[in-house]
C-alpha cells in the first residue's frame, strides 16, 4: 500500500531524514516513535506531501507522491502536531470549508461533516472560533478534518496531545475503529498510549530507523517485560518480594508512594510468586499488574545505543 525508498530529506547541512526503506500494509496501523528531533513530524510531512524530499521515493497505491502529487493527496487525511491555521474560523465553518476542498458538496458534505463532528465530540463548539480552543479541542478538530473524505492513508501526528485521559482513551478508540478501513500511521512521543493500537513500530532517532518490529516484539525485549506493579497505601516489604523465585530486581516510583515494581529475570514468570505472598502476608494491595513491557524503556534504551 505504502512504499518508502531510500527516503533522505536534508535541510541545509543537517539530515532530518536519513535513508528510509520500509512498507505499510492496507489497514495497517503502524506505531512512528523516538524522542523529540527523531524526524517523526518531517516523516509524516514528506508522507503528507506537505515538503519534498531530497532524494529517495514515496509510493501510496502505486502513486508516486513526486511525479503524482494532486492523485496522491486526494487519498490522504493529514492532521499536524502544529495548530491549526484559519484560527478565526468556527469549527462548523472550517469543517465545512475543508470539506469543500475536499470536492464534498450538497448533501454527501453535510453527511460527511456530522460524522466527523459526531465522531470527535464536537458538537458543543461548532460556532467557537478555533484559536478560542482548548489545545485537546483544537487536537480534536485537527483530527476531525484529517477524516471528513474517508481517506485510504491517515496520518496523525501526535492525536492525543492536550487531551485529557478519558478524551485520549476515546481517541484510541476511534483510531482503532478507522483503522479497520484504512490505513493510519501515528506518531507519538508516548508509545505506551498506543501499544494497544498499533500493530507494528518504527523507532527512529535522529533520522534514523533503529527498529521496524511489531510491538508485542519490541515489548518483551524490554526490561519490564514479565514485570509486576503493586500499589498499597502501607509500605511492603521489599526484602520478602526480593527473595521471590525470579525476582531480578525492586523499583520504586519516585512520583507514587506506596506503589513499586517487581522485575524478573529474563525467561521468568514471577506473577504467581508475587501473588502467593501477597495472600500470605494479607497486603492490602491497591493494585496488582502485570507488565507487557514498556516500549519507552526499549526507545530509550536503542536511541542512546544509537548515539553511543
Amino acid at each position: 500500500m505504502i512504499e518508502i525508498t531510500n527516503l533522505t530529506k536534508k535541510t541545509g547541512q543537517t539530515i532530518a531524514i536519513d535513508n528510509l526503506t520500509f512498507s505499510v500494509t492496507s489497514r495497517e496501523c503502524l506505531g512512528l516513535f523516538g524522542h523529540e528531533g527523531a524526524g517523526k513530524s518531517t516523516l509524516l510531512k514528506l508522507l503528507s506531501g506537505a515538503i519534498k524530499a531530497t532524494s529517495g521515493t514515496i509510493k501510496i497505491h502505486d502513486t508516486n507522491i513526486s511525479t503524482h502529487p494532486i492523485r496522491a493527496k486526494k487519498i490522504i487525511g493529514y492532521q499536524p502536531e502544529a495548530a491549526l491555521g484559519h484560527g478565526n474560523m468556527t469549527v462548523k465553518n472550517f469543517l465545512g470549508f475543508i470539506a469543500e476542498v475536499r470536492g464534498l458538496h450538497g448533501l454527501q458534505k453535510r453527511k460527511m461533516v456530522d460524522r466527523a463532528i459526531t465522531r470527535l465530540e464536537l458538537w458543543r463548539v461548532l460556532d467557537s472560533p478555533i484559536a478560542t480552543l482548548p489545545a485537546g479541542h483544537q487536537r480534536k478538530v485537527a483530527l476531525a478534518q484529517a477524516i471528513l473524505h474517508d481517506p485510504r492513508l491517515l496520518l496523525l501526528d501526535e492525536p492525543t496531545a492536550g487531551l485529557d485521559p478519558l478524551q485520549k482513551q476515546k481517541v484510541g478508540t476511534l483510531i482503532q475503529s478507522l483503522a479497520e478501513d484504512m490505513t493510519v500511521i501515528v506518531a507519538s512521543r508516548n508509545p505506551e498510549e498506543f501499544s494497544c493500537t498499533c500493530q507494528r513500530a518504527l523507532v527512529m532517532a535522529e533520522g534514523r530507523l533503529l527498529a521496524d518490529a511489531p510491538v508485542s516484539e519490541l515489548q518483551r525485549s524490554s526490561h519490564y517485560y514479565q514485570a509486576i506493579t503493586l500499589a498499597a497505601d502501607a509500605p511492603l516489604d521489599l526484602l520478602a518480594l526480593a527473595v521471590l523465585p525470579g525476582v531480578a530486581g525492586i523499583e520504586e516510583d519516585r512520583h507514587t508512594a506506596g506503589s513499586v515494581t517487581v522485575l524478573a529475570m529474563p525467561g521468568q514468570i514471577i506473577y504467581p510468586h508475587v501473588n502467593a505472598l501477597v495472600a500470605n502476608r494479607r497486603w492490602k494491595i491497591n493494585t496488582l499488574s502485570l507488565e507487557p513491557g514498556r516500549l519507552s524503556d526499549v526507545i530509550h534504551h536503542l536511541s542512546q545505543e544509537a548515539l553511543n
